[in-house]
């Protein structure tokens, strides 16, 4: 029997997916899905703390990954109540509000992400192509700065979406792809025109994740160009091996995010777990594999977790 996790008074509430074909498989759902959360939550919370005590992390490079952290912390917190309710306890109905809500973060944290990649692609540029400037150009104020355009450029992009959405009549069942509330999902449900919500949602991605990513490219094409300037070989490895991490980030975002964007505007069709899965590792595999991939490449944080690991306990 369906639960209903909040309610609405005059606003049609939605029906959410669990993963099909896994419904009575709800101890092994939370146990797996419990992991990937726990996983996300406390390796992103440690990374916080290990930058926090370590002075010598307190430079442009890991306010950065900071920002990346409390980043992944947001998103992962926006989906755990509904991916739980629905996938392990089987509470699949969510109030109007409530979806917008969650649907409103999920995208915020989506486009803060973006955001926050290309600046620390910049903050690599500097570092490798400019290195005698990058304490004078990436200052504290700056970063801070950068920070918060971010924010303001994520909260402007987004914050239009759910107001497009309620003015829309909805009718039918109201049943969503997943187990948590996104906007191209949304806008498949309304009885109306959503041609305002469609060609809004496509031109945000576009001027967010679009100019971004080319942004990326067009810095790791100068500091390649940068690298191959330079005459030794082990050093031009040096140099390119403190881009690793970042270039790992860039991917399990961008390649996910595209599989998702590209299954609902051209597969349609597909069958129901496509679409669950693609969501799924776009929202799950970056939060969990960023504070895995920074541990074991970034040597400071390595040796700070290696120190409070080992450390004597009395």
């Amino acid at each position: 029997m369906e639960g209903e996790i909040s309610n609405s008074s005059g606003l049609p509430p939605f029906t959410l997916s669990g993963l099909p074909g896994l419904e009575t498989s709800q101890h092994w759902m939370f146990l797996l899905l419990g992991t990937l959360y726990f996983i996300s939550i406390v390796g992103n919370a440690l990374i916080l703390f290990i930058i926090k005590e370590e002075q010598s992390l307190h430079q442009p490079m890991y306010y950065f990954l900071s920002f990346l952290s409390v980043n992944d912390l947001g998103v992962s917190l926006s989906t755990l109540p509904t991916v739980l309710a629905t996938c392990c306890f089987h509470l699949k109905q969510i109030s109007f509000n409530f979806c917008m809500a969650q649907m409103f973060f999920i995208h915020f944290f989506s486009f803060m992400e973006s955001g926050i990649l290309l600046f620390m692609s910049f903050d690599r540029y500097v570092a490798i192509c400019n290195p005698l400037r990058y304490a004078t150009i990436l200052t504290e104020a700056r970063v801070l700065q950068m920070g918060l355009s971010v924010i303001i450029r994520s909260f402007c992009l987004v914050f239009p979406m759910p107001f497009l959405l309620k003015r829309l009549p909805f009718c039918g069942d109201n049943v969503l792809a997943h187990s948590y509330c996104l906007h191209p999902d949304l806008i498949r449900l309304p009885c109306g025109d959503t041609t305002i919500n469609s060609m809004y949602g496509l031109f945000i991605v576009i001027s967010a994740f679009g100019v971004d990513s080319v942004l990326i490219l067009l810095s790791y094409v100068l500091i390649l160009r940068s690298v191959l300037a330079i005459a030794s070989r082990g050093e031009r490895l040096k140099t390119l091996n403190t881009c690793v991490s970042h270039l790992c980030a860039v991917l399990i975002f961008y390649v996910p995010m595209l599989s998702v964007s590209m299954v609902h505007r051209f597969a349609k069709q597909a069958p129901e777990y496509v679409h669950q899965f693609t969501s799924l590792v776009y929202l799950f595999v970056p939060p969990m594999l960023n504070p895995i991939i920074y541990s074991i490449k970034t040597k400071e944080i390595r040796r700070k977790m290696h120190k409070m690991l080992t450390r004597p306990k009395f």
